[in-house]
């Protein structure tokens, strides 16, 4: 049975989206009472509705309940397509090598940000920085980012990396230390393009290609080796 989904507009795009219609409305309607219809009022308001209708679909903000396993269970943060899938040093939070797997989102998708994991936040900041094509490997250390540090209910702990992109001039980041984090609940959000990277264990099994599409708090990506968690 496919879970249910609720539609809204996500809090950081209300007000955007009341100026981008009051702006809209502010050009139509003049050009719809003194130019000779119907040619040009009519490609102003069909360019004006597909811009409105772009910004309404980048504010979707979908209400997801994952409803998989989910003990020892990484789901995706975002929507968007797995980039990278590497072994790498996390030196912020971890301070430890670690699996990166980084998930692309493109202008199209939505861009509201779930935990991965239910746990406790143990810690977050934010860096200045670049706004570099998010694509780019680079955009993980250069760019813009906000860090979540995670210990999951299982004992694994993991790292959560929201980048800005060339487009994406805003990282709003909800989650603080000392929370009680749950796979249903948004992190954050980025506005207009960007990436969310996150850093496993390196002996988390990962379920995702190269290539994949994922949905944010709905698609598996990883299992953590519960196992060698219990022995330690």
């Amino acid at each position: 049975m496919k879970p249910k989904i609720k539609i809204k507009i996500h809090r950081e795009g209300t007000n955007i989206l009341i100026l981008l219609f009051v702006v809209l409305a502010a050009l139509n309607v003049p050009v719809w009472l003194f130019m000779p219809p119907y040619l040009l009022p009519g490609i102003l308001s069909l360019i004006s509705l597909v811009v409105y209708s772009f910004v309404f679909n980048f504010f979707r903000c979908p209400q997801r309940h994952y409803r998989g396993q989910r003990h020892g269970m990484v789901v995706s943060s975002v929507d968007g397509r797995v980039v990278a899938i590497e072994k790498v040093y996390e030196g912020e939070y971890l301070k430890s090598e670690a699996i990166m797997l980084s998930v692309f989102m493109s202008p199209l998708n939505v861009h509201a940000n779930w935990f991965p994991v239910d746990g406790t936040v143990e810690y977050v900041a934010h860096h200045s920085g670049r706004f570099l094509s998010a694509y780019l490997p680079k955009a993980s250390t250069d760019n813009e980012r906000s860090t979540i540090g995670i210990q999951a209910d299982c004992g694994a702990r993991i790292t959560v990396r929201q980048i800005a992109g060339a487009m994406a001039r805003r990282i709003v980041t909800y989650a603080y230390k000392g929370e009680e984090a749950s796979i249903d609940e948004h992190l954050g959000f980025i506005k207009f393009g960007s990436r969310v990277d996150l850093y496993l264990p390196v002996d988390t099994e990962i379920l995702v290609n190269i290539g994949d599409i994922t949905r944010g708090g709905l698609t598996p990506v990883a299992r953590f080796n519960t196992t060698s968690k219990k022995s330690q």
